[in-house]
């Protein structure tokens, strides 16, 4: 046992013991695409995995596995997620950053969402949550759902939105952010890339 706990060999022994309602994946990148398959056969609601460079193979796969199921994918190459007000963190983002309030941070970058919400924080302006949608070339959940997720959510009053050049969810987003109630502020960080050079 450590601290109390059993230890488990499996997620869905831990949904089945403990309730366990969202899993953080740190595994290495030749393995995370099955622990991500593993919390979605256990029927783990959110899994947020922080671990980079999956291959892309492998990311299809658990992209097409999870179409339509119950579990969400945050990342991967993600900070995580964290709502201050319920002192809620599932990630590696630095919570003294972090100071409660009413706007919603989404970010593909875990270093520049760190760094909004600091000088968010400096300002004396609070943040509902933030989620960091991932950097890699194949993510679970885009920054369109992210907004879609604050647009929803009755505690966030604004949001901001930090992209980075190189493919198309910022396109989306801005698509998305047309219907929205909620004002958005958006930033996308880079102008140009060096020639065959993937950013992120």
């Amino acid at each position: 046992t450590i601290e109390g706990f059993e230890v488990l060999n499996t997620v869905r022994e831990a949904v089945e013991k403990y309730d366990a309602n969202v899993s953080l994946i740190f595994v290495p990148a030749p393995f995370a695409a099955d622990a991500i398959l593993e919390a979605a056969d256990a029927g783990i609601p959110t899994a947020i995995c922080i671990t980079e460079g999956i291959p892309v193979l492998d990311m299809m796969r658990v992209k097409r596995a999870l179409s339509g199921g119950k579990t969400r994918l945050i990342g991967p190459n993600c900070p995580g997620v964290i709502n201050p007000a319920a002192k809620a963190r599932a990630g590696i983002m630095p919570v003294d950053v972090y100071l409660d309030g009413s706007v919603g941070v989404i970010s593909r970058s875990g270093t520049l969402v760190y760094e909004a919400v600091d000088q968010l924080t400096r300002l004396g302006i609070g943040q509902s949550g933030s989620v960091g949608v991932g950097g890699d070339p194949i993510i679970g959940t885009s920054q369109r759902e992210a907004l879609e997720l604050f647009e929803a959510d009755p505690d966030t009053a604004a949001v901001v939105l930090i992209g980075e050049i190189g493919g198309t969810a910022e396109q989306e987003a801005a698509e998305y952010v047309k219907t929205m109630s909620k004002p958005v502020v958006a930033f996308i960080a880079g102008a140009t890339a060096p020639p065959g050079r993937r950013m992120g």
